[in-house]
């Protein structure tokens, strides 16, 4: 262990201790993180121009909550959601536009049976109504819909897996509103793999959607359809707006009409970059509103983006309101279509998810270095180019604001790979607490995270589960290896055929970039991901040395199992990601055990469908024969990624006091009772 703390004088004349990295203590605690972790999932306006949002719970078991804001200042938002509902649709798994509003009405998707609901959003004890039939279990689930007004329906998304869970049908369909006489729904459009964003016009006249299908994911190649909607309420005379043309490889997104009617959405297939594009009817051509090298939308892992809204000036001009990634940062901006200008609106985020328009306003989510996921209400002024007022509305951590001072800021670093002349991008965030520092010939220990997807990004905004690691004396770096998005097409497909080697790679040259910048002790390097990130974690533990010690939640052990045990979205992801059976086999570090020679610690959902807990079972059988110090943390009730506060809290500790027993050599300062480790304890 090192040397036991000393005092010195602090540069501000107060007293600040000396001690190990990692011994340092932090009133960030675990509980602070886990009750902290309230996640967003989606926002809307009602036709008297109040606003709602989505927020699940962890104290409530993850249980998610549509909430209506505060009628007047003062007063409390209310839950709008009864305490025996949750919103939250599993289409595709990962679900998402689980809600929809409109005037005074919420249908949204109860969590426990998937069926659709009907509910007043004026009336706080209005009981939901049923919309769709109750097939005895939660086999049908439904999302991204829209309401109807001309045949009195609901149009969504449904994937049915009464037959088949790997192999649902995917359809979209009318959901009559006739709650007196709930009927089956009408499938409107089918015959292909997958279905999103449907979206009809303001007549009731065309509706357009998204479609992909294997081995395709939304975000490699997909089409943006049209279709004219009969008397009777089916889609005929259908047309191909984008994605039809077989050498311009394109993936197409987001479609909205506009109050008059033109189609607007979002696609990369002419600059390699997600840019805002509109429809020309008349010649069936598109072109291009604002060419640019930056993202304005993100990759479809669930329903309901909403990376741009139509809105119109005081003065009568039509504008686009939208965001979009460059070089690590987000931006948001006012595009005037009709001059292909974009003026930058001065807002204190940086990093911004989805707009929802209000009544002469916009409601963004977003969040920065010391903001957490929050929602914030922004009045523009007449022109529609200035921002006149900023109020935080929501925010997941509202009381985070009070520990600042040991916050560590987020570092935007680029760091050369192994190929040539190539660079890679992460956030690293430096050891950071205002009572504390280490000696100077101490370097930190670092926790490297490898994000999920794995066709993803990590953001530099505020994250208390990072902060509860720097302010302890860790140094934390959160890499956006090859194939992360937000970079351009390009980058996104550096990964293609290349799973477990280019993000290993690339992970591991980080970790040297920082140990060679002196920022870390490179005999103290650990690894954590979670799902295609814990993937990355045990590949890179098994076919590198790098790493001293690493952690896996809910990740993937056996590329062959999971391409044969995923749910449908995922089901050929691995075609394109991996390539041949060779790869699989060679890829997959179940298969090579023997090249493992570090600690490991396993954290897995018994009830998740994406990565089954047969991978987390089948490793930790393996390493555990083998003879490494290996620990694996079961939890009941919990699916893909943890919702719960008490596991929440109890992942976190546990990999913190896992790696300070096994490669910290320090003790660290909370109490903290460690599980079992085998073949260490």
């Amino acid at each position: 262990m090192a040397s036991s703390a000393q005092p010195v004088e602090s540069a501000a004349g107060q007293e600040k201790v000396t001690a190990p990295y990692g011994s340092w203590k932090s009133p960030i605690t675990a509980d602070i993180v886990s009750g902290a972790c309230k996640r967003l999932g989606g926002t809307a306006v009602d036709g008297h121009g109040r606003l709602f949002w989505l927020e699940s719970r962890p104290t409530e078991a993850g249980r998610t909550v549509l909430v209506k804001e505060a009628e007047k200042p003062g007063e409390e938002p209310v839950d709008i959601t009864p305490k025996e509902f949750s919103v939250r649709t599993t289409a595709q798994e990962y679900g998402g536009g689980a809600f929809t509003i409109s005037e005074d009405s919420v249908i949204f998707a109860n969590y426990k049976d998937q069926r659709l609901f009907k509910q007043s959003t004026d009336s706080t004890d209005s009981s939901p109504v049923p919309l769709t039939p109750d097939y005895g279990s939660p086999v049908v689930s439904y999302a991204d819909g829209v309401f109807d007004s001309r045949f009195n329906r609901f149009v969504t998304v449904m994937e049915d897996r009464r037959v088949s869970s790997i192999n649902a049908i995917t359809t979209i369909v009318g959901v009559s509103l006739n709650d007196e006489n709930i009927q089956e729904p009408k499938v409107l459009i089918s015959g292909n793999d997958f279905y999103a964003f449907p979206r009809i016009d303001p007549k009731g006249e065309r509706i357009a959607w998204i479609e992909w299908a294997h081995p395709n994911m939304p975000w490699d190649k997909a089409e943006l359809w049209v279709g004219y909607i009969s008397e009777n309420g089916d889609i005929y005379k259908r047309t191909c707006v984008a994605g039809y043309d077989s050498e311009l490889v394109e993936s197409p997104t987001e479609p909205k009409w506009s109050a008059t009617g033109e189609l607007f959405f979002i696609t990369d297939g002419k600059s390699g970059f997600w840019n805002l594009y509109k429809w020309n009817e008349s010649v069936n051509d598109v072109q291009v509103l604002y060419s640019m090298d930056a993202e304005f939308s993100r990759p479809l892992w669930v329903f309901g983006i909403n990376s741009y809204e139509l809105i119109q000036s005081n003065e009568g001009k039509n504008l686009i309101a939208c965001s979009y990634r460059l070089k690590g940062r987000s931006y948001l901006g006012i595009l005037e279509s009709a001059q292909s200008s974009l003026s930058l609106l001065d807002i204190p985020f940086t990093d911004i998810d989805n707009i929802t328009s209000g009544k002469h306003c916009l409601y963004i989510e977003g969040a920065s270095a010391v903001h957490p996921s929050s929602v914030a209400k922004v009045n523009l002024d007449d022109q529609g180019s200035k921002v006149v007022d900023f109020k935080f509305v929501w925010s997941s951590s509202p009381d985070s604001l009070k520990y600042a001072s040991y916050f560590s800021f987020p570092q935007f670093i680029e760091f050369p790979t192994d190929v040539p002349g190539q660079k890679a991008y992460a956030y690293f965030y430096p050891p950071s607490n205002p009572s504390y520092q280490a000696s100077a010939e101490e370097k930190p220990p670092i926790v490297l995270k490898s994000h999920g997807g794995p066709t993803s990004e990590t953001r530099g905004s505020l994250n208390l589960s990072i902060q509860y690691w720097t302010s302890r004396g860790w140094g934390f770096v959160d890499v956006n290896y090859g194939g992360s998005t937000g970079y351009g097409r390009e980058y996104r497909e550096r990964l293609l055929g290349n799973w477990g080697i280019v993000d290993v790679n690339d992970c591991c040259s980080c970790a040297k970039f920082l140990v060679d910048s002196g920022k870390a002790d490179g005999k103290r390097l650990c690894i954590t991901g979670g799902s295609a990130g814990g993937y990355t974690t045990l590949a890179a533990l098994a076919f590198k040395e790098t790493f001293k010690a690493g952690a896996s939640l809910y990740g993937v052990a056996d590329l062959s199992m999971l391409r044969a045990e995923t749910h449908k979205f995922e089901s050929h992801y691995l075609d394109n990601l991996v390539g041949d059976e060779k790869a699989y086999f060679e890829r997959s570090p179940i298969n090579f055990v023997v090249r493992f020679s570090c600690p490991i610690i396993l954290f897995q959902g018994l009830e998740d469908k994406v990565v089954p807990p047969d991978q987390a079972r089948k490793i930790y059988q393996a390493l555990k024969k083998k003879g490494l110090p290996v620990a694996l943390v079961e939890y009941e009730g919990e699916q893909h990624g943890f919702r719960k506060a008490e596991n929440i809290k109890f992942t976190l500790e546990q990999q913190m006091v896992f790696f300070a027993r096994l490669v910290g050599q320090f003790d660290v300062a909370d109490d903290i009772t460690p599980i079992k480790i085998d073949n260490f304890d």
